[in-house]
């Protein structure tokens, strides 16, 4: 049986991961759109993704953007490098980089090295100059030491108990993450007068931050329309970055995290996700195409949750006398 606190850190630094590559990924679509459109023409984008990731405005006394230059270049700032404050990419990189540490005898050395790489290049970059280069490489190289990170550790780590919370952990939060972004595109930002996307180039920002374009142009051809962009994002069962993939994932993972425990389990985990697997396996695209849309999605998010702290009360937080002799 693997330590709670072992379970804990390579699960958190997996979900640190998977956050710092989904911001790194609306920040260079976002950026490139800055150099295609006017600047009062993505404001509606910003809204939504700020409102995706429970993010406050950068106008707080806690930001060191809060005055001065334009709005998408203090959004970028903010949820590029302020560590003080979550959600941002510096501070979930060094989130995962604190759990990793605790937890070095658990992972490879070359998983440890790719990650201070990661971390190290963000601290020797300042918004300045991406800004003044007007690229995105910066974030695209983030992404992709990234998903190399992801290649090292399955090239590197043993596929036993602690490889799988971590699957558990990138699987968990894209589900999360990915509801929360379809959520507020398909039902606008309460509280502002930001409305649900209504234009392809919106859609087609969409599915450029779920890095699904191309993937959905295969299917659907290079007709976009939001019903097609709900059913590939949340129904598709083979495209990594849909809903319905990620939450196959969780439950496979699940069930195999289950046999190698010796915690006595009640199960929970693995009946909340395979109820939302249901949905997910059944469900039409026509059913959630509603005035009531965003209910769906924050009902997916709900149930994700739930799967999370079930996960929590029991390979974690369990009381010693769940152990089985």
């Amino acid at each position: 049986m693997m330590l709670s606190r072992v379970a804990d850190s390579l699960y958190w630094m997996s979900r640190y991961l998977e956050r710092a590559e989904h911001i790194a990924r609306l920040m260079s679509v976002q950026y490139s759109a800055l150099l295609d459109h006017e600047p009062q023409d993505n404001d509606p984008s910003w809204a939504r993704v700020l409102a995706s990731l429970r993010a406050s405005p950068p106008g707080s006394k806690h930001s060191a953007y809060r005055v001065g230059r334009s709005l998408p270049y203090r959004i970028t700032g903010a949820l590029t490098f302020e560590m003080q404050r979550p959600p941002s990419i510096a501070n979930s990189l060094y989130s995962a980089r604190e759990n990793a540490r605790q937890v070095r005898e658990q992972t490879s050395t070359e998983m440890w090295e790719q990650l201070n790489r990661l971390y190290l290049a963000l601290r020797s970059t300042s918004l300045e100059s991406i800004w003044r280069t007007q690229s995105t490489d910066f974030y695209v190289d983030l992404i992709n030491g990234l998903h190399q990170f992801h290649g090292i550790t399955d090239s590197t780590m043993s596929n036993g108990e602690g490889w799988h919370f971590i699957q558990l952990g990138r699987y968990m939060e894209r589900a999360q993450l990915v509801a929360s972004l379809l959520a507020f595109h398909f039902g606008g930002v309460p509280g502002t007068t930001t409305k649900a996307a209504d234009t392809p180039f919106e859609w087609y920002n969409l599915l450029k931050m779920c890095t699904a374009f191309e993937a959905y142009c295969k299917v659907y051809t290079a007709d976009i329309r939001p019903s097609r962009v709900a059913e590939f994002l949340v129904f598709d069962s083979e495209f990594p970055r849909s809903i319905r993939f990620a939450v196959d994932m969780v439950q496979t993972e699940l069930q195999k995290v289950a046999p190698e425990s010796n915690v006595h389990r009640n199960g929970k985990a693995e009946r909340i996700a395979g109820r939302l697997r249901a949905y997910l396996d059944y469900g039409q695209v026509e059913e959630i195409m509603t005035d009531s849309i965003q209910a769906h999605f924050a009902d997916i998010q709900r149930q994700c949750a739930e799967i999370h702290d079930a996960v929590f009360e029991t390979y974690i937080a369990y009381p010693v006398d769940a152990h089985i002799a």
